[in-house]
């Protein structure tokens, strides 16, 4: 379900496939509970967008030999796991992509050693291959998205966020990574300097807009679309741009306000805070930022990639866009 089409990834798509082996061989353990959990998260799959970025980014020049590519690819798969794990047991969520949690099945303090066993993992993998900067620019942007999620915690259930602390926090939650993926793809392909900044451009781009795109999703897609209950994000107290624009817009503003504030808001108290949101341009307005965000990592693509590079990190532009899911 949760794929991209697979027509976009054609350039990498051996690549992605030997990054999916080596998710299964890297995660073994002799503990069993270990490995039952790891195997759980790599059986859920996901995009695999930030591997398939950076693959795409370093083909974008000239790379070294796949096996070369290989590590760093995992690494940034598995340092992904390893976030939406521990957003699980912060979120208690139940489930995540149609299936049952890490945390639902094997309780928190197991899922949560786990998430720091992936952690480590990731590091192991490119112990011996990474350049000093490249581990950097990952140390960086895990210690962005450790502070996103702690703003998030701490603004839970706040209604007096604006529009400039949403983008902060979607850009350190979720568009750095994205960025860092594509930066050390390019550094990777040996591209210039400036090619590399514009290609971090164009990564930051679209995770901004990759975000947007979710938090519209939460209130207008099913829960077999999204793999989890409509809403959630609201139930949790979690303010995103639709909200913060309905807050501004909406005659039943004040009403709105006060179910965001209840951290014991109940399934009616959801539902009328979904009507309040769908009675405004809110989601409509939302879709603008993503578009203006699309148009800017399309604008940020540099001149000098080979042709079926720029193509297919253009279509996936389009995809963000358009996708349900």
């Amino acid at each position: 379900m949760n794929k991209f089409p697979n027509k976009i990834f054609d350039i990498v798509q051996e690549d992605l496939m030997a990054v999916e082996k080596e998710l299964y061989s890297i995660v073994q353990s002799p503990v069993d509970l270990v490995n039952d959990i790891s195997v759980h998260l790599v059986q859920a799959g996901g995009k695999r967008l930030r591997p398939a970025l950076y693959l795409l980014c370093a083909r974008g020049g000239n790379p070294n030999s796949s096996s070369e590519l290989l590590p760093m690819a995992v690494a940034i798969e598995l340092i992904h796991m390893a976030t939406l794990v521990h957003d699980d047991v912060i979120d208690n969520a139940d489930t995540r992509r149609g299936r049952p949690t890490a945390n639902a099945r094997w309780g928190n303090h197991s899922s949560v050693l786990t998430g720091d066993y992936l952690w480590a993992k990731a590091f192991s993998a490119i112990a011996t291959g990474a350049k000093n900067n490249m581990l950097k620019i990952l140390t960086d942007v895990i210690s962005n998205m450790c502070e996103g999620e702690i703003i998030q915690l701490q603004e839970a259930f706040n209604a007096e966020q604006d529009e400039a602390d949403y983008r902060l926090r979607v850009a350190q939650k979720t568009a750095d990574f994205i960025a860092a993926s594509c930066e050390l793809g390019a550094l990777a392909g040996g591209l210039d300097k400036r090619d590399v900044v514009q290609v971090r451009e164009f990564g930051y781009a679209i995770g901004m807009a990759f975000q947007i795109t979710d938090d519209i999703l939460d209130i207008t897609a099913s829960a077999e679309q999204l793999g989890k209950p409509v809403g959630n994000d609201l139930r949790q107290g979690i303010v995103t741009l639709p909200v913060i624009y309905a807050l501004k817009t909406s005659s039943h503003r004040d009403e709105l306000r006060r179910i965001i504030v209840n951290q014991n808001m109940s399934n009616d108290d959801v539902r009328r805070g979904l009507e309040i949101l769908h009675e405004t341009d809110a989601v409509e307005y939302s879709y603008t930022q993503v578009g203006k965000y699309l148009q800017h990592a399309r604008n940020s693509l540099p001149t000098t990639l080979n042709d079926s590079v720029r193509e297919a990190l253009l279509s996936i532009a389009d995809f963000v866009g358009l996708r349900k899911y």
